[in-house]
C-alpha cells in the first residue's frame, strides 16, 4: 500500500468524536443500544427536516433496506445509472429484483432523464437514482416521470450529503433515501449508512427488517415475524456521526472552497473538463471530478501524480461492463467513455490552498 503524501481523503474528526466516543466506553454502551443511536437519528432527521432516520450498518444495507420496505421482490425491475458504484446495482439483486442500466448525461455524469420512459415496462417498480459525485438530473422532471408511471423513486445519497437542488436538500424528493457513512464520506462514522423517509409504514418496516425481525411490541420478547437481517448501528459510530453533523455546515464549506480552488487553479487547462454542476443544483462536491481527453492521457496523468505523492481514484466501472451483469446488455456508451477518461482528485477538508497549488501545479507540469 503507497502512503501518498496526499490522499484521495481522509475523515475530518476535529469535533466532539473522540468525547462521545470516551463516553460509550464509560457508560458500557459500545453495541447497537445506546443514547448516540436514538441522538443520531434524531438530529439527522432534524437536518433533512423529515420524520423518520433510520440508521444502519452501511450504506449498501440502506439501499438494501430501502427496497425491502418499498417491498421490491423477484420479477420487479428497477431502473439505475449504469455509471455507479456496484452497491447500488447489488442491492437490487439482494431482493431477486432486476436492474435496469441507464446510460449517463455526458457533463453532469447523471443518469440521462430522457432515456427512462423507453425502458419502462409493466415490471418497472422504481427508479433508483444515484447523486454521482454530489452532483444531480433533474430532481423535478425525474419525481413527475415517476409519478406518471406510479413508480417509487429512491435516491442514493451516498456522494451527495447537504448538496441541494432547487434549494431543496436531496435525498427529501423521492419515497425513501440512503446515506452512506464510510471513511472516505463527506460526514462519516467509519462503517455505517441511514435511510431517511416521511413515510410511518415505511419506517416500521426499515426498523423491522434491520433488527433481525423482531417484532418489538410483541407480547414474547423473541417474536420474529419477517425474515430480517443484522443491519443495526453500533453506538460507537452514531458517537462519532453525531459528532460530525454537528459541524457538517464548516466541513462543506470547507469543501466548497477546495473546489472553487481547483477550478480557479486549473480552469486555463484546456486538456481536461470539470463536472458540470448545472444550475439550479448546490453541489457539495464529495470529490473534485475532471475528464481527460481520453483513456491513456487519463491513465498517465494518474500515474504521474502518483510519482507526486498524489492520490487520485478512476470513475466507476459502468455496470454493463462487470461480468456479474453480463446478462444485462444495455448499450451505455456515455458512461463508458466517462469511465474511461474522468479521475478524482484529493478532496478531503484538511487540504491548504497551498497543497491545492501543489497538486495542480503537477497537474499542468504534466500537460507541458
Amino acid at each position: 500500500m503507497i502512503n501518498f503524501k496526499y490522499p484521495l481523503y481522509k475523515p475530518f474528526l476535529n469535533g466532539n468524536e473522540l468525547n462521545y466516543v470516551k463516553e460509550c466506553f464509560q457508560e458500557g454502551w459500545i453495541s447497537s443500544k445506546g443514547k448516540f443511536v436514538d441522538k443520531f437519528e434524531s438530529e439527522f432527521s432534524k437536518y433533512f427536516k423529515v420524520k423518520h432516520s433510520i440508521s444502519c450498518s452501511n450504506g449498501t444495507t440502506a439501499l438494501h433496506l430501502a427496497l425491502l420496505s418499498l417491498g421490491i421482490s423477484a420479477g420487479d425491475d428497477v431502473i439505475v445509472p449504469s455509471l455507479t458504484y456496484v452497491a447500488s446495482a447489488n442491492s437490487i439483486k439482494y431482493c431477486g429484483a432486476n436492474p435496469v442500466f441507464i446510460d449517463s448525461e455526458k457533463t453532469s455524469y447523471q443518469l440521462d432523464l430522457d432515456l427512462i420512459e423507453s425502458s419502462i415496462t409493466k415490471n418497472t417498480k422504481a427508479v433508483l437514482i444515484v447523486h454521482l459525485y454530489s452532483g444531480s438530473c433533474d430532481m423535478e422532471k425525474l419525481v413527475e416521470i415517476c409519478k406518471k408511471n406510479n413508480l417509487f423513486l429512491i435516491e442514493d445519497c451516498a456522494e451527495s450529503i447537504g448538496a441541494r437542488y432547487n434549494d431543496k436538500l436531496l435525498g427529501t424528493f423521492g419515497d425513501i433515501a440512503c446515506f452512506s457513512f464510510y471513511g472516505n464520506k463527506t460526514l462519516t462514522t467509519g462503517e455505517g449508512g441511514m435511510v431517511i423517509t416521511n413515510s410511518n409504514k415505511l419506517s416500521e418496516k426499515l426498523r423491522l427488517y434491520k433488527g433481525q425481525g423482531l417484532d418489538t411490541e410483541a407480547k414474547d420478547y423473541y417474536s420474529h415475524t419477517v425474515i430480517g437481517y443484522n443491519y443495526r448501528m453500533t453506538n460507537i459510530c452514531a458517537a462519532i456521526g453525531l459528532a460530525q453533523l454537528e459541524n457538517i455546515d464548516s466541513i462543506i464549506k470547507r469543501k466548497i472552497e477546495i473546489a472553487q480552488n481547483y477550478y480557479d487553479e486549473l480552469k486555463d487547462l484546456k486538456e481536461i473538463k470539470f463536472q458540470n454542476i448545472l444550475k439550479p443544483l448546490f453541489s457539495t462536491y464529495w470529490l473534485v471530478s475532471i475528464t481527460c481527453q481520453n483513456n491513456e492521457q487519463r491513465n498517465n496523468l494518474i500515474k504521474f501524480l502518483e510519482t507526486n505523492g498524489i492520490e487520485t481514484r478512476p470513475f466507476f466501472i459502468p455496470m454493463t461492463n462487470l461480468e456479474i451483469y453480463s446478462e444485462h446488455s444495455s448499450y451505455t456508451p456515455i458512461a463508458d467513455e466517462l469511465s474511461k477518461c474522468g479521475l478524482n482528485l484529493p478532496s478531503y477538508p484538511e487540504l491548504t490552498n497551498k497543497d491545492i497549488e501543489y497538486i495542480t501545479s503537477i497537474i499542468k507540469n504534466f500537460f507541458k
